[in-house]
């Protein structure tokens, strides 16, 4: 086998009978963008500091850039036999550029290389989740501006507890996502350092300049210790920890239109965007969407135990373990970005039985807080007050003024008391669900779109660096 394969070009470092085992190419692909524009920058350095020629550099970034167009356009030879990414790209640009393209590797590990890969890959891969989770963001505002004021029940333990409005409910969620915003931000903050330079563990005894590349990249930062850099993944298991409790969010979405287009709830009108019909049953229309929604997690979850088992206990420096740290994150990067599309797209096409939620919302338990808080306000002690009402619904007496006034002596005018739509507008506590308070809840998540929006943009610009890297004419 060895001798076949050295026939065919593979270089000694990856000629082995167990090479089949340790291919990582099938996954590793998916780097390809990135480890060619890394490697432009990093022939562009030896360049700078005189261990190529400039005509050298050129010429390898020049074959580089074709060697891309190649990718780009799907006539790139691929070999299994030659490993991964990286090598494929080597062994292609020297056969392209004869003994030239052998130098692209100088001053240069797989180890740094492939961190600077995923690097780069993980920038573009927080970009694009991140606007994903805005475009849902924008979803659920929109449908919490038509629905100020419609009334429905509000649940603890899954009980109807009590009422708020449906702009309010759907806000908690655009809350949750605007957190997961946030955690993917400072996720890319400190993953955004470059690793190449670092060599296999211990640099280089070349005069390179690890700070050409980093700023060639649109890095803000080096790393500050070789080991470090080709050892640590801690941004895929923080990227994956984010993707994971976004995920979780993505699925209490799910649960909820899933209990909500049932017939049992019926808040949710039957809806093409949620999904399709039985095969059998042909009065069945089912929530498919929101129900993968709940099933992508798990796999989620899944794929961040898996990286996470993977770094467990791993000695300095870089270990062959390390290989299975990207099919995990490709993994999940996918279904969060399915979910997120499928649910965007749902989102402003649901319809909402607003009277069925108004029926559900008169339940008269619902204001039992309320009755309570009524007897606080009238100087009755919170427990006492809290008793009185208790025993008065576990006897399932009628709630009515009357019968108020036969329980306490502090009850007087509470006719008002016993309308649901008051109560709910009496709820104007800052982040309550009163009508007025979600417009300046409204209008606080509308500040907080525009801070990412920019944010997004901002963020933009790193990404297209590597385009103008691979597309530059020269």
């Amino acid at each position: 086998m060895a001798v076949t394969l050295e026939k065919r070009g593979v270089p000694s470092y990856v000629r082995t009978p167990a090479w089949r085992f340790l291919a990582s190419l099938p996954v590793d692909r998916r780097l390809a963008k990135y480890d060619v524009a890394g490697s432009v920058a990093h022939v562009e350095m030896l360049g700078s500091v005189g261990i190529l020629t400039e005509e050298e550099a050129q010429a390898l970034a020049l074959g580089l850039r074709k060697l891309w167009a190649e990718v780009r356009d799907g006539a790139f030879p691929w070999r299994d036999d030659l490993e991964d990414v990286h090598t494929n790209v080597e062994v292609r640009l020297t056969e392209m550029l004869g003994p030239l393209g052998a130098k692209v590797h100088t001053a240069r590990s797989r180890n740094d290389q492939v961190a600077l890969d995923e690097r780069l890959f993980l920038r573009e891969a927080v970009h694009a989740v991140q606007d994903h989770v805005l475009r849902l963001q924008l979803a659920l505002l929109g449908q919490a501006e038509r629905h100020l004021e419609t009334i429905l029940p509000g649940y603890t333990h899954l009980q109807r507890a009590q009422p708020v409005t449906l702009g309010h409910h759907l806000l908690a969620h655009f809350w949750r996502f605007a957190r997961d915003m946030d955690r993917l931000t400072g996720c890319l903050q400190r993953a955004n350092v470059s690793p190449l330079g670092a060599g296999a563990l211990a640099g280089s005894t070349l005069p390179t300049d690890p700070a050409y590349v980093a700023h060639r990249l649109g890095f803000p930062a080096t790393f500050e210790n070789s080991l470090d850099a080709v050892s640590d993944r801690d941004y895929f298991a923080e990227f994956l920890f984010d993707l994971s409790l976004l995920a979780v969010h993505l699925s209490s979405i799910g649960e909820e239109l899933v209990l909500w287009s049932s017939s049992e709830f019926g808040f949710v009108r039957p809806s093409l965007a949620l999904g399709s019909g039985s095969s059998l049953m042909p009065q069945k229309r089912n929530p498919d969407v929101a129900e993968l929604a709940r099933g992508k997690a798990a796999r989620v979850l899944g794929d961040l135990i898996a990286v996470l088992a993977a770094l467990k206990s791993l000695p300095l420096a870089y270990n062959r373990d390390l290989q299975e740290d990207k099919a995990p994150v490709f993994d999940g990067t996918t279904h969060v970005l399915e979910t997120l599309e499928a649910l965007a797209a749902a989102f402003p096409a649901l319809e909402f039985d607003e009277d069925r939620m108004a029926k559900a919302a008169e339940d008269p338990r619902l204001l039992a807080t309320d009755l309570a808080e009524y007897l606080v306000q009238r100087g009755v002690p919170f427990r006492e007050a809290h008793e009185t009402i208790a025993a008065l619904y576990a006897a399932n007496a009628k709630v009515d003024a009357k019968t108020l006034r036969s329980v306490h002596s502090k009850f007087e005018e509470v006719e008002d008391l016993l309308d649901v739509r008051r109560a709910v507008d009496r709820r104007r506590t800052p982040g309550g669900p009163a009508p007025k308070a979600l417009i300046a809840q409204l209008a606080k998540a509308r500040d907080a779109v525009g801070l990412e929006q920019y944010s997004l943009s901002k963020h933009a610009e790193s990404v297209r660096i590597i385009d103008d890297i691979l597309e530059a004419s020269k």
